[in-house]
């Protein structure tokens, strides 16, 4: 059970999608934090809330579906997050309850009891109630949906129950004791039953097409390649929202997004490090650094037609022959925007262990190693997502460095679809280096599509029976400090099979015009931007 924004989220990567604010999920306590959503402390006098107006929110492309059980994009699941409220969140190893009310876990750790909050209702008025919650999960487990989410919901082969108790009450029984389940549970977003009860194919259904959530903004308008605009929700369950709509204008071409910003025709950006500066001097805007528990990381592709990546001591002798801080500061600008990263585990992790082997900066190393496994003129690929700048700083330090140990680097740059289709395709041999980012949530047990053989998303082609079994016994291991030890250890010797090279755990850098407020109570967080858009308001 475990699912991965690693696809598409991944290709937005390095510009630096994330990171970390007062979002961070760090830890996977259960405990009640109340049935408010967000944080409801008042703002200063001069700083009081105005209803009505827009927001205008810039996205670097189209969304693919407007369903969160079928969202693996960037752009979809931020307008998602405004269209379709969660059960509950997790921040910093607190509860935020949303549609649910309460979820308790038996004593025996293989139950657990969710509560919904009275009187919710869908955007079109109809109830939303424990048959959709339930109806839900059925369809993720669905084989024949493919739902993104659905081996969140298979534990070691068999799949978790969502029994209805009553209007309010959903069980969900599982197979095994499964302490990543909550983990698994926050990124459920229900959807209605009523509309799509009856559709054979609800990723191709044309009712995605005009969504009906339960979400602080519905659904108004979507122009292809244009913008998508949402409207307030005046029975959203959290209070009305303050903003009369959302925006979220298509901007493709990263320098005239830029531009937009600056004359005001767009409020809030997502930012690369190096184009801070311009957008900060106009004292216009607020940039918030923040962290996503995103990992930022060189990847070698053990298959690729090179036939020498798949050496343990091939691809620790090219670590070698890099420095991490010196790339961070290329990349980054600023180790304000980036931490030095040697775990696979992003920071957020419960388990998260940066004690590890890290192949520190060594030339005259390196080139021994090499040397030692019988590799010598080494010529390597090192593919690029074109205008990402993170990506294209990484791949021109590395091309510099890897010179130095006689190993030349030829830098190819894709547009992004073409990009995607080779990362994506896990038999792809005709690249040796990328870079790239993950965010996976604050429970280990996610890792393991990426880290396990043949993993859905083992786009890295590694394998180590070892490891596997670690994240196996771990998945199932109730005891707390049994289960750090077990992913510790993995973390050890994953670290030294080397499969990537881990550059730093970045944060993401958000530009909000300073006419609005409500940033701490909107939550800003990982991929989606804001966890509760029905706080931001004009001031």
């Amino acid at each position: 059970m475990r699912k991965s924004y690693f696809g598409a989220v991944v290709l937005l990567s390095l510009t630096l999608l994330l990171s970390a604010c007062g979002g961070n999920n760090n830890s996977n306590n259960t405990s009640n934090t109340g049935n408010a959503p967000a944080n409801n402390s008042e703002p200063a006098a001069s700083d009081q809330p105005k209803d009505g107006g827009n927001l205008i929110i810039a996205v670097g492309a189209d969304p693919v579906i407007l369903n969160p059980n079928y969202a693996g994009d960037r752009v979809s699941l931020t307008i998602d997050q405004a269209l379709y409220a969660p059960l509950f969140q997790v921040n910093n190893g607190k509860k935020t309850f949303y549609l649910a009310d309460s979820l308790d876990l038996s004593a025996d750790k293989l139950t657990y009891t969710l509560k919904l909050k009275s009187g919710l209702t869908w955007h079109d008025g109809e109830k939303l109630t424990a048959d959709d919650v339930v109806f839900t999960i059925d369809k993720i487990l669905d084989e024949k949906q493919n739902s993104l989410l659905r081996t969140n919901f298979i534990i070691n082969g068999k799949p978790i129950q969502a029994v209805k108790v009553d209007d309010l009450t959903v069980e969900f029984k599982l197979p095994q004791v499964a302490p990543a389940f909550e983990a698994t549970l926050v990124q459920v977003s229900p959807i209605p039953k009523h509309i799509f009860e009856n559709e054979a194919d609800i990723e191709k259904s044309t009712k995605n097409a005009a969504p009906v959530g339960s979400g602080a903004f519905k659904f108004k308008e979507y122009k292809t390649g244009e913008y998508v605009t949402l409207e307030r929700f005046d029975n959203y369950f959290g209070g009305k929202p303050h903003l009369d709509s959302i925006t979220y204008r298509i901007a493709k071409d990263t320098n005239a997004a830029n531009l937009a910003l600056q004359n005001g025709e767009i409020n809030v950006k997502l930012m690369d490090p190096q184009d801070v500066a311009p957008i900060e001097a106009t004292n216009n805007f607020e940039i918030k650094p923040y962290s996503e528990g995103r990992l930022s990381y060189l990847m070698f592709n053990e298959i690729s037609d090179s036939g020498v990546l798949g050496k343990k001591e091939v691809r620790q002798a090219l670590s070698y022959a890099l420095n991490r801080d010196d790339l961070i500061t290329t990349t980054y600008m600023s180790s304000d925007y980036a931490d030095p990263a040697k775990s696979i585990l992003a920071s957020d992790n419960i388990y998260f262990d940066n004690d590890v082997a890290s192949f520190d900066y060594d030339e005259a190393k390196a080139k021994e190693m090499l040397k030692a496994a019988g590799v010598s003129n080494l010529k390597l690929r090192f593919i690029v997502s074109g205008g990402n700048k993170a990506q294209e700083a990484i791949a021109l330090y590395v091309q510099q460095q890897l010179k130095k140990i006689d190993v030349a680097v030829t830098i190819d740059t894709l547009d992004a679809s073409a990009f995607g289709a080779k990362l994506q395709d896990t038999k792809t041999t005709d690249y040796d280096l990328l870079a790239g980012g993950y965010i996976m949530g604050y429970d280990p047990d996610a890792y393991s599509i990426l880290y396990t053989t043949d993993a859905d998303s083992n786009f890295f082609h590694y394998s180590n029976k070892e490891v596997d079994s670690l994240f196996q016994q771990g998945a199932a291991e109730g005891d707390t400090t049994k289960r750090g030890d077990l992913y510790k250890k993995m973390q050890e010797i994953v670290a030294e099979d080397a499969p990537v090279y881990p550059i730093a755990y970045t944060k993401t850098i958000v530009a909000i015009d300073k006419k609005y407020g409500g940033l701490d109570q909107a939550v800003l967080k990982p991929v989606v931007i804001f966890e509760d858009p029905s706080k931001l308001y004009l001031k």
